[in-house]
């Protein structure tokens, strides 16, 4: 509501921009009516496939960006102090809950050699309130969002994770009864295991290992999400493999968070997007417009007093 009267405020004319509330009856009703040409939604997998099949059956153009888990390759030559910052930053920030946070990382040649410096720069993390100037970490959504969160934690210990660092039992001062969740490590994850399987989305770090590029190339594509994916290294050789070989739509190269400017296209692959024209750049234009071909001719007309338009258009 705060984005639409600022939008106001600038002077968007009334009516331009339309916030409406609700949940099934509405989104349905969105679907089915005629007036409404193009859907883009941004939801998890169940809600964003409901919405592109109801809405494509109507003929409409749709644009679907759905659940996603993002990988961080960690190769033994990263450098230090610049790979730790970068994971520590798009692992925890926003409370990990924006579809890029980073939530696994494929440490090449074991994780133990990095856990202690994540855990050193996790511990340092403030949670609070948002609207506190010392804030690094705020709530989670809902309630819900964080006994999800904690049961998916739970599971990876049980399924053999280790926990390094657990934040599901912080209490934030002033705010008791907040949905807080402090900063969280799972090491020793495997790919089979829900803590994985599932969107997370929460500051929760997953750390994996690989014996080589090749492995955790694999262990990437393997996923059935493909929004992005970071490859951290000081090898142009392993960068260019990785980058040629990954199943992702984003791809970053010691970039840890690969959102592009938005006049490049937010390229979300496999599970994590549904539709044939993508979010910003000449994808985004060309889905909010319709192209149209126009064919004229104006050689050898003549008007009512025999004038020869064609020689009145010379050059058209």
């Amino acid at each position: 509501m705060i984005l639409a009267e600022l939008a106001l405020e600038a002077g968007l004319p009334n009516g331009v921009l339309n916030i409406v509330h609700g949940t099934n009856d509405i989104v349905n009703a969105i679907c089915d009516d005629d007036d409404v040409r193009a859907i883009s939604v941004v939801g998890s997998n169940k809600v964003g496939m409901h919405i592109y099949a109801r809405a494509l059956a109507k003929g409409k153009r749709v644009q679907s960006s759905m659940g996603t888990k993002n990988h961080a390759v960690v190769m033994p030559d990263a450098s230090i102090d610049a790979t730790v910052n970068a994971l520590v930053g798009a692992g925890f920030g926003a409370a990990g809950q924006r579809s890029m946070a980073l939530s696994s990382v494929v440490f090449v040649g074991g994780s133990y050699s990095w856990e202690n410096k994540i855990l050193e720069r996790a511990k340092a993390l403030k949670v609070n309130a948002g609207t506190e100037p010392d804030a690094d970490i705020g709530p989670v959504i809902s309630k819900q969002a964080k006994e999800q969160i904690c049961k998916l934690i739970e599971s990876g210990a049980e399924s053999g994770a280790r926990i390094v660092l657990d934040g599901r039992n912080i209490v934030v001062r002033k705010y008791e009864q907040g949905n807080f969740i402090g900063p969280t490590i799972l090491s020793d994850v495997t790919a089979n295991m829900d803590c994985y399987k599932e969107e997370i989305c929460g500051p929760v770090l997953l750390c994996m290992q690989a014996d080589s590029l090749e492995e955790a190339i694999n262990i990437v594509n393997r996923s059935r999400s493909g929004n992005g994916a970071s490859i951290f290294t000081t090898s142009g050789a392993a960068a260019r493999k990785f980058q040629t070989e990954i199943e992702a739509g984003q791809v970053g190269i010691n970039v840890p968070i690969s959102v592009p400017l938005p006049f490049f296209s937010f390229t979300g692959s496999k599970a994590s997007f549904a539709g044939d024209l993508n979010f910003y750049g000449k994808a985004g234009v060309h889905f909010y417009t319709q192209v149209k071909t126009v064919t004229q001719q104006w050689k050898d007309l003549s008007t009512s007093d025999g004038t020869a338009l064609g020689s009145n258009f010379q050059g058209l």
